[in-house]
């Protein structure tokens, strides 16, 4: 087998490796891009193991990325159906990402509070059972300090979950107020919800467009009361946003970062190239 298709038959566990690392499919791609360009450069003939080289490789672009002070966070729009209370409050979140095997972006934000080591280490060991000799040659410590970092970021984790969750629930309390404001065409409201220096970014495919400020927002969603009539509360990447639907079909959906108790950003995707890749939903009104 030539080193190409070798790398192909790696390239699905890779990516998985690298969204888990870094929370977004754009990121994963370049990582998994990187780690082939590395590999092209290297001599294969000297590779011992192809798999562990190339998890080491991608885990070590990613960490890199982690360390980035530029580089953030973009949404990778798995919408689900909102169920009448969507926060589970029973699994601990470490115990939950072994046994989805994926992680939402809402451990994800937890995540985002442990240091790129720790961040590398508990995934790589505990949600892909690396060994933790390859997660030291990861993050250049020995396996003992590596199995430390794993245990550091465990530990973090459980004491965030509870922070977590209810963030999760203010999130959903917010995201109905939204909708009942655009709908009534209530900017009042809308203003009270949105950061001052809050920023709405939208792709409609052949063109994007960006909105800066809670006033210009709050204008331009009042203008949408027809659509926030068709919206449905929907899960985006595990955290509450909104689905407009006709008939079944998903024509926009739109994320929301909510930081201390305000919306900080709002991001639309409306692309009708990608929508059809979203599952169909039903539209039901409470």
């Amino acid at each position: 087998m030539e080193l190409s298709e070798e790398f192909e038959a790696q390239r699905p566990r890779l990516h998985a490796i690298a969204v888990r690392l870094l929370g977004g499919t754009a990121d994963a791609e370049d990582a998994v891009q990187e780690t082939w360009l590395r590999l092209t450069r290297s001599d294969a003939s000297a590779i011992e193991n192809l798999h562990a080289w190339l998890t080491t490789v991608v885990s070590r672009v990613c960490l890199d990325l982690l360390r980035s002070p530029r580089r953030t966070r973009e949404h990778s729009w798995q919408v689900e159906p909102w169920a009448d209370e969507p926060v589970d409050p029973a699994p601990d979140p470490v115990d939950a990402v072994i046994e989805s095997d994926r992680i939402s972006v809402a451990l994800l934000m937890v995540l985002e509070t442990l240091s790129p080591a720790e961040r590398i280490a508990f995934i790589l060991h505990d949600v892909f059972g690396q060994p933790f000799e390859t997660v030291a040659e990861v993050v250049d410590r020995s396996p003992q300090a590596a199995r430390q970092l794993a245990s550091r970021a465990r530990r973090r984790l459980r004491q965030s979950d509870e922070p977590a969750r209810t963030d999760h629930r203010r999130g959903i309390s917010l995201v109905h107020a939204w909708r009942h404001a655009v709908e009534h065409g209530d900017v009042r409201t809308l203003l009270e919800l949105l950061d001052e220096d809050a920023v709405l970014r939208a792709d409609y495919g052949a063109r994007t467009q960006v909105v800066a400020g809670a006033d210009d927002i709050a204008a331009q969603a009042v203008q949408l009361s027809r659509l926030a009539a068709q919206s449905i509360p929907v899960l985006i990447d595990g955290m509450p946003g909104l689905a407009a639907v006709h008939g079944s079909r998903v024509v926009s959906v739109m994320a929301f970062t909510i930081v201390d108790g305000t919306i900080t950003s709002l991001d639309v995707l409306a692309d009708p190239d990608r929508l059809p890749s979203l599952p169909q939903l039903e539209r039901t009104r409470s």
